[in-house]
């Protein structure tokens, strides 16, 4: 059977096994369970000790926890994802077994997020690295020791980089010459207008 926040495709297997031990905690602490995921992500810090406390009566192991977040984490990111509403989301997820209760509560939960969500994800995908500062300077070399006229100008870049899933920084030196700034800037331009034409 195929399921729309599974992209149209068959729901994955492990998250079919996945679901029993969804219905295994109550319909209240799922969704405060669900609030924890959705702060993780939309990149918030996620508070795993309250997701302990909330599973400890449903005698879960800390495998089955660890499989619970990233279920409720596969389920809202793809709904999300795929634009699905919550008043179907609920219904698939009854459909493989979640029971009422529970797929409500996750789907309000999923509600409330969803455009905050999408937002996230559309600002999180296809990127490797993220462009923090441009530095740059001219250099004019007139002449030098070695030559008696040199008349060529030097073009400094430094880009400083942000890893978006680490948050580290990074500084990328690169010199150019004239010619060769000249051919990078038309390229950027270049590339500047398509992306503009996708949007």
């Amino acid at each position: 059977m195929r399921f729309r926040f599974c992209g149209d495709l068959d729901c994955p297997d492990w998250v079919l096994a996945e679901i029993s031990t969804l219905a295994k905690i109550s319909s209240v602490k799922l969704k405060l369970i669900c609030a924890q995921v959705l702060r993780d992500l939309l990149g918030e810090a996620i508070e795993y000790e309250k997701i302990l406390k909330l599973t400890s009566d449903a005698k879960l192991e800390s495998g089955d926890v660890k499989a619970t977040i990233a279920v409720l984490g596969f389920i809202l990111s793809s709904a999300a994802k795929h634009n699905v509403d919550g008043e179907s989301l609920s219904s698939e997820l009854q459909q493989l077994g979640l029971p009422k209760e529970h797929a409500g509560g996750l789907c309000r939960s999923y509600e409330e997020k969803q455009s905050s969500l999408q937002d996230r994800l559309r600002a999180c995908s296809l990127r490797l690295n993220r462009l923090g500062s441009v530095r740059w300077r001219v250099d004019y070399t007139l002449s030098s020791s070695e030559l008696q006229e040199v008349n060529e100008p030097l073009v400094h870049l430094t880009f400083g980089l942000r890893d978006g899933e680490r948050g580290s920084r990074e500084t990328v030196p690169v010199v150019l010459s004239a010619d060769k700034f000249r051919v990078l800037l038309a390229e950027l331009k270049q590339a500047q207008a398509l992306m503009n034409t996708l949007l």
